[in-house]
């Protein structure tokens, strides 16, 4: 696969963000039939100054977030809730899908929040990710949907829970 990671916050290392971020990489790209190993991504883990100041220069919001993404190309459909666009190889055979930056300081108090794993949060999260790398959105209802089922889907053969559910015994 060729997934670079940097890591801008050492905490991500005790967290084991390496294999986590291969696992759900994997899995995402495998539930489109993608080989991982023709796909490039870069995912940068990093705290939450570092992702303000990206989100403050890419999205003027000048505030932490969790996750971002930038595609290395519009895949997006035509039509809310419509199946994007298919990526396809480069002149080298390789597959360039774009980047993530993911932030230790919001994605541990969202797990902590919602009383989850943050390894489970995180795989949640770099799905979520390689979802919009591969033309997905949240921005309509219908593709909110749509995108929220591939999550839940891909995340269950992980084997992990809908991240969408409330546990209300808490």
């Amino acid at each position: 696969m060729a997934l670079e990671i940097t890591i801008e916050d050492s905490r991500w290392q005790e967290a084991g963000l390496e294999a986590l971020a291969h696992q759900a990489v994997g899995a995402a790209l495998g539930h489109f039939g993608l080989d991982p190993e023709d796909c490039e991504i870069a995912l940068l883990a990093c705290d939450d100054d570092q992702i303000a100041g990206l989100n403050a220069e890419f999205r003027e919001k000048p505030v932490p977030t969790n996750v971002l993404s930038w595609p290395a190309e519009d895949l997006a459909a035509s039509e809310p809730g419509g199946q994007p666009a298919v990526p396809e190889a480069d002149f080298t055979g390789e597959i360039p899908l774009g980047d993530i930056a993911i932030a230790y300081d919001t994605c541990l108090r969202e797990a902590d929040a919602a009383n989850k794993p943050l390894a489970d949060h995180l795989r949640h999260l770099i799905v979520h990710g390689v979802l919009h790398l591969l033309g997905y959105d949240h921005i309509s209802d219908l593709d909110a949907t749509v995108m929220e089922g591939l999550e839940v889907e891909i995340l269950g053969n992980l084997g992990l829970d809908d991240p969408y559910t409330v546990d209300d015994s808490l």
